[in-house]
């Protein structure tokens, strides 16, 4: 589907601030209110345009560690990925799993309240999740730039 500068205008919008009532959205966006919610509909539809998420803020909510766990995996097992993910998607703590072609194979990010309970979630759940051959850890120190958004 392509999309017109109407449709960047209304995504722009969107992006700059989400949580606006379609009217007022429609407005910065310089169409009627009609228009840009039949522009969403249809960006929706296109699946350019996803439902809209909560963003939580966990260090708000307590959790003062982030780590990003980068795994390969022994592939001599057939459903050593699928078995990983399933299993790792069962770790409450794990916010994020990603798979990658390269000398890395999958990436959890791993939340926890402090280092002590990081060490019991490594030690207990990650440690035992299937066909691990290697992992590497990178705690995360500040996020820099967090940007989903791309130039419309």
């Amino acid at each position: 589907m392509q999309i017109d500068d109407t449709d960047r205008r209304i995504l722009r919008q969107l992006l700059a601030a989400p949580s606006l009532p379609n009217a007022e959205l429609a407005e910065r966006a310089g169409v009627t209110a009609a228009t840009c919610w039949r522009r969403l509909e249809r960006l929706q539809a296109a699946g350019i345009l996803s439902a809209p998420v909560a963003v939580i803020n966990w260090r708000a909510l307590g959790y003062e560690v982030e780590v990003s766990l980068r795994f390969n995996l022994d592939k001599t097992e057939p459903r050593a990925f699928d078995e990983f993910i399933e299993a790792a998607r069962e770790v409450p703590e794990v916010i994020g799993i990603e798979t990658f072609l390269g000398r890395v194979d999958l990436r959890l990010n791993v939340i926890a309240r402090d280092m002590a309970q990081y060490q019991e979630i490594y030690r207990k759940r990650i440690l035992t999740l299937p066909h691990i051959a290697d992992i590497e850890a990178l705690m995360l120190i500040a996020t820099i730039k967090e940007e989903s958004a791309l130039p419309l």
